[in-house]
């Protein structure tokens, strides 16, 4: 079956000469069932199982590097700190989101020093490798040929795009599939079992469970993240078994919930934003809807969506932000959860409405023009006549009055020297805009007929 992270539990002692210290007992519950040991790894058997190439690096001490590729909760973590604590070696993690080449090149160094005076090999782990840059990544690349040290990359990104080829060719690449249902239900058991888990304190309803496997899609984190919150809502109601109700309530906050911080954050919205530019509407509900459990600031949620009504609507449909600007004094008025209703409408009017990024591009293209240094003066009818001598220096003095005018409309300048007859705006041919195409020809034709 697909998928790694935690198994069922053999009380054997492992083939390994250096487990990994026990975590602390207050330490979140996917943290401290994480296997210790191959034996305790549940699923990927085609990585994992006798003869493999990874057993092989675990129980026969090669230095040979590794990249390990999968989605989230697939063991890749799991499978680092196993080859780093198998037989003499010394393990260092450090984590692509806050280190750097300085730190790298420390550790590289000391692992020399080290097998220089005969001492263990250093598996240096770096998690979320696909975060270092190219220079990042080249600086690994000595150690890694002349082993120096045995690297473990851990990613989530496709190796071939997020990493640099001479690394990945001086690698071994291993990718991790989610794990299957069954896989899932093993780590639940284990973790309501286990002495490092709950211990045998809750049992759970069958229906419960189902529900856990089924929301954890795959995610062995996800599923004891949802589990441990569940136990912890069964606590304190003074339960003894986890029902489908805590289970619901536990995965509202814990299945679907992302960093706000970091780049699910970000991620998420931005996937909300483009499926609304994409005209999606079910995939940009689904997005609001994973901000929204999560616990998104509503008011996020409003700022993007009015900028999407003129970046990517604008005057194709100039209700739009009217209704932008609604849903976000709504969820400033009503607050949340009712506030989930007027951003809903909001995304739906947003993702079904055409799309013109047109005024989006003029605006940038005058001012690309105004910080080219492409200014001009103000032409003299259109300066300010409200004061003593204006007439004197003749501003104001040949200025047309448009409503005097029939068709409301003066054949005059407007725009200083520099950039006169400039389009910025040009008008799609989608929704209202294709009116306001076609009127805008007729008015640049009589502005500049002079």
């Amino acid at each position: 079956m697909a998928g790694l992270f935690d198994i069922p539990g053999v009380d054997d002692d492992p083939p390994y000469d250096d487990r990994p210290p026990e975590p602390d007992p207050g330490a979140p519950l996917a943290v401290r069932m994480r296997p210790r040991t191959l034996d305790e790894v549940v699923g990927q058997q085609k990585l994992i199982g006798p003869g493999t190439a990874l057993r092989r690096i675990v129980e026969g001490d090669t230095a040979m590097s590794v990249i390990l590729y999968g989605p989230p909760g697939t063991g890749k973590t799991t499978l680092a700190h196993v080859i780093g604590h198998a037989t003499n070696r010394r393990f260092v993690q450090l984590s692509a989101l806050n280190a750097g080449v300085k730190d790298v090149r420390a550790v590289i160094e000391e692992a020399r020093k080290r097998r220089q005076r005969g001492g263990e090999q250093t598996v240096l782990f770096i998690d979320e490798v696909h975060r270092f840059s190219k220079t990042q990544q080249d600086s690994l690349l000595a150690a890694v040929e002349q082993r120096t040290v045995a690297l473990i990359a851990a990613t989530t990104e496709n190796p071939f795009f997020a990493l640099v080829s001479p690394l990945l060719s001086r690698s071994l690449l291993l990718t991790l599939e989610p794990l299957g249902e069954d896989d899932v239900r093993t780590v639940l058991g284990r973790a309501l079992a286990d002495e490092r888990g709950l211990a045998g304190r809750y049992e759970i309803a069958p229906d419960a469970l189902d529900h856990l496997v089924r929301t954890a899609a795959g995610d062995a984190r996800r599923s004891l993240t949802s589990l441990e919150a569940a136990a912890d809502i069964a606590d304190g109601a003074g339960a003894r078994t986890i029902d489908e109700e805590m289970v619901s309530r536990a995965v509202d906050v814990a299945a679907v919930k992302y960093d706000r911080d970091g780049d699910q954050h970000y991620d998420v919205a931005s996937a909300l934003i483009k499926s609304i530019r994409g005209s999606d509407v079910d995939a940009a509900l689904h997005y609001l809807a994973r901000m929204i459990t999560a616990g998104e600031d509503a008011r996020f949620i409003a700022r993007r969506l009015v900028i999407s009504a003129s970046e990517d609507i604008g005057m194709a449909d100039p209700s739009a932000l009217q209704t932008a600007v609604a849903a976000m004094h709504a969820v400033s008025f009503i607050g949340m959860p009712e506030g989930r209703i007027p951003l809903a409408q909001a995304v739906v009017h947003l993702a079904c409405a055409p799309k013109s990024n047109a005024a989006y591009e003029a605006i940038n293209a005058a001012m690309a023009d105004v910080k080219a240094g492409r200014l001009g003066t103000v032409p003299p009818h259109l300066r300010d006549g409200h004061y003593a001598g204006a007439k004197k220096l003749g501003h104001a003095q040949q200025y047309v009055y448009p409503h005097a005018l029939d068709e409301g409309i003066a054949s005059q300048q407007y725009a200083p020297d520099a950039v006169d007859g400039t389009d910025y705006y040009h008008p799609t041919g989608r929704g209202v805009e294709k009116a306001i195409g076609e009127r805008l020809a007729r008015i640049r034709a009589i502005l500049r007929d002079r």
